[in-house]
C-alpha cells in the first residue's frame, strides 16, 4: 500500500481544529512541530522585530487512498484560501516502521 507523507504549515490558533478535522476525514494521528517562517506577506513589525510569524508543522502518514478528504479537510480547516493562514503540500514515502497498526486502521 503507497504511503503519502502530508505536511501542513498552520497557524498554532488552527491546529487543534486542522488535526480534529483530519482525523474526522480518516487521519490516524499527526506530528507536531513548532516552527516560525516568512511568506509573499510579510509580518508586521514593531520596533524593527516581526511579529506572528509562528507557525506550527503538522505531519500526517496517510495511505494513498485517503491523501484527497484528509487534505481537503486540512484546507477547509485550516482556512487556506484566506491569506497567509498556511500552505500544505504532499510528499511520497518511500518507507516506514513502526506504523502497522496505524496503518491497518485505515486499508484505503
Amino acid at each position: 500500500m503507497a504511503k503519502k507523507c502530508i505536511i501542513a504549515m498552520v497557524k498554532p490558533n488552527l491546529t487543534d481544529q486542522v488535526i480534529k478535522s483530519a482525523k474526522k476525514a480518516g487521519a490516524t494521528g499527526a506530528t507536531i512541530i513548532a516552527a516560525s517562517g516568512t511568506g509573499a506577506g510579510e509580518a508586521k513589525s514593531f520596533f524593527g522585530l516581526s511579529l506572528d510569524i509562528r507557525t506550527e508543522v503538522v505531519l500526517f502518514l496517510v495511505s494513498e487512498a485517503m491523501v484527497e478528504p484528509i487534505l481537503s479537510a486540512i484546507k477547509e480547516a485550516g482556512r487556506f484560501s484566506e491569506p497567509g493562514t498556511g500552505i500544505a503540500l504532499v510528499l511520497p514515502v518511500e518507507q516506514t516502521a513502526g506504523m502497522e497498526s496505524q496503518m491497518s486502521k485505515n486499508r484505503g
